[in-house]
């Protein structure tokens, strides 16, 4: 799937975006599935905006954003639905986790949605990320960092083409960050997918194809 960005500038940000120099605001882009993309993105610079405009949440930008010629903001809620399902996954910064649920029940979920994943996959990712003994116990009673393990792992309960994460390590320590950055890599590349990583700073936990500036 060929993510195309063309023009594209957020309307609540647009006067201070216009004339800042930027490798996606007002710009022309093209990513090919399969490339690993970090976009380097200040505060204040839309970081979040993006990554909710490529999952549809919003669409208040000028300009366009095409999944393999299709214009995403004009794709009905029956196609959204798929796209969501089987080829966009996402890690949002503020991780949207279901507080009343157990970590096994909110990861559950996700997975149902898409049965050809085995349930046998959430204790194996679980135990790699360190949070096994979490599984029975309620989001709402989890610390950011198991919050944002489980959000991880959440994300890939399901076939994609692109991952979106939003600063996804923000509140790991180098070790989770290792196991999880290897996590989310392997998932890639049996999907065959591509990623696109936004973050404050640089980073080296992914062989990065091309690395961008908001």
């Amino acid at each position: 799937m060929e993510i195309c960005l063309q023009q594209l500038l957020p309307l609540p940000l647009k006067d201070a975006l216009q004339d800042r120099p930027s490798d996606i605001w007002n710009r022309d882009c093209r990513f090919n599935q399969g490339e690993y993309i970090h976009i380097r993105a200040p505060s204040g610079t839309g970081k979040s905006t993006l990554i909710h405009y490529l999952y549809r949440l919003r669409t208040d930008y000028a300009g366009s954003i095409t999944l393999d010629n299709q214009d995403l903001r004009n794709t009905g809620p029956a196609r959204l639905a798929q796209l969501r399902q089987r080829h966009l996954s996402v890690v949002f910064q503020d991780l949207r986790l279901f507080g009343e649920l157990t970590t096994a029940e909110n990861l559950e979920v996700k997975r149902a949605l898409t049965p050809e994943i085995p349930r046998e996959i959430i204790p194996d990712y679980a135990g790699r990320l360190g949070i096994t003994e979490k599984l029975g116990q309620s989001g709402n009673r989890l610390s950011y960092g198991e919050q944002q393990r489980v959000a991880i792992i959440r994300s890939l309960l399901q076939p994609f083409d692109w991952i979106l994460l939003d600063e996804p390590f923000s509140h790991l320590d180098h070790l989770n960050i290792r196991h999880a950055a290897s996590l989310i890599a392997e998932a890639c590349l049996v999907n065959k997918s591509g990623m696109i990583i936004v973050d404050l700073e640089e980073d080296d936990h992914f062989d990065y194809t091309r690395k961008l500036m908001l």
